[in-house]
């Protein structure tokens, strides 16, 4: 099954809102099963780009749970989402929409970190920075393979 257009690339900003390395690392994931993007990303084909995807994301749902972990919408978490939404986008936009992709999941993740934040900022007030950390890593992570799923194909 085949998501509509730029549908994909709008999702997985929202996913980058939570999760910045998450879209990477599901990108990253998708190659490795031999799983192509509609977008052209050379990036995908390079293994040391590949596992320090996967590496990252597996850092970013463990740093999270620190109490010292800053917002997500302070400035370098901004600016990690926006640059891995961006990519993300454009992989999962189709052929020759790459940018429209792109800015399109930037456009997603930027206004989506505030509003995810105000919610697990909720969550951990009622459930503890380490519950409500691990169901909206599940979620998230649900989500960006999810959507890396629907539009990829078989390579």
């Amino acid at each position: 099954m085949r998501t509509p257009s730029l549908l994909s690339s709008a999702l997985i900003g929202a996913v980058a809102s939570a999760r910045a390395m998450t879209p990477m690392a599901a990108l990253a994931a998708a190659r490795l099963a031999g799983r192509r993007t509609p977008g052209r990303l050379v990036l995908l084909d390079q293994p040391l780009f590949r596992f320090g995807a996967l590496a990252m994301g597996a850092g970013e749902l463990a740093g999270d749970k620190l109490k010292s972990a800053p917002d997500r919408t302070a400035f370098l978490g901004l600016l990690a989402r926006a640059m891995s939404a961006g990519v993300a986008g454009a992989a999962l936009a189709p052929r020759g929409r790459e940018k429209a992709g792109a800015a399109l999941a930037v456009a997603a993740a930027i206004p989506l970190a505030y509003l995810t934040l105000a919610g697990r900022k909720r969550a951990m007030a009622r459930f503890g920075q380490t519950r409500s950390g691990l169901v909206e890593d599940a979620l998230v992570a649900a989500a960006g393979a999810g959507v890396v799923a629907l539009a990829a194909r078989r390579g």
